[in-house]
């Protein structure tokens, strides 16, 4: 059954979504927590601006104000810690676009701090830029660690992750901030948006490895959502459980 708590922290892919199918029990979850709920996720390449105008689209009303990205909150940390710094953002237009009304200044060569997104133009020329760049000791700031997530049909989807794994490659081990779950800024983040401290939050998520460990880290109970589904015994939800 979905458990007592005063906030929700809510994972998107393979939770609420995959792809652009909203997965079966997701409305009635939604609307069930409210504005309870925060919807986390480890997006690296939209804004929640831009999400906010999806989930509408697939009638999963959820406000921007109500989502936490790790694309947007990387961009966030770079302004906050290294104002004035030549950035190159390895990532979607939305999210450079995201970053100039921050206010950083995007470079293309002898940059200060790398940001590292979900970038589906990244080529061997940019691999090239960003290592040496790392090997010459510029800052790393890595969107999210994940190397997929789920797809639609059950096929799974590149991301940050894997460039970064073709990154560290070349330059071999080096310093770097990653703000996407398991890490603690989404959490924290999140739980600031709902006025929530960490005993009074519960994750909701379908990934021990990032939303289990995650909540773990920040100190709250995580709850796979389908152990929500299986035990609900006064909805609908039941009957919507795959298996």
């Amino acid at each position: 059954m979905l458990p007592a708590a005063k906030g929700f922290l809510v994972d998107l892919d393979g939770t609420l979504i995959t792809g652009r199918t909203v997965l079966p029990w997701a409305r009635e979850l939604i609307e069930r927590i409210g504005p309870r709920s925060v919807v986390m996720s480890n997006d690296s390449e939209h804004t929640p601006d831009q999400l906010a105008r999806l989930l509408r689209s697939l009638r999963l009303p959820i406000s921007a104000d109500r989502i936490v990205l790790a694309g947007a909150l990387a961009v966030d940390a770079v302004a906050a810690k290294h104002a004035g710094a030549r950035v190159l953002l390895l990532g979607s237009e939305s999210l450079r676009t995201y970053a100039r009304r921050r206010g950083l200044e995007l470079v293309a060569n002898d940059p200060q701090v790398i940001l590292l997104a979900r970038d589906r133009r990244f080529t061997y020329a940019k691999l090239a830029l960003a290592t040496n760049a790392l090997l010459n000791g510029a800052a790393l700031i890595v969107a999210n660690p994940d190397r997929t997530h789920p797809g639609a049909g059950g096929k799974v989807v590149p991301e940050t992750g894997a460039i970064l794994s073709a990154i560290l490659a070349c330059t071999g081990s080096v310093g770097c901030e990653v703000i996407g779950k398991p890490e603690p800024h989404l959490f924290a983040r999140g739980m600031a948006m709902l006025g929530t401290c960490a005993d009074e939050t519960v994750m909701i998520g379908d990934n021990p490895e990032t939303d289990g460990l995650g909540a773990a880290r920040a100190g709250m109970r995580y709850v796979h959502v389908l152990e929500i589904l299986k035990n609900e015994s006064a909805s609908s939800l039941p009957a919507l459980v795959p298996g």
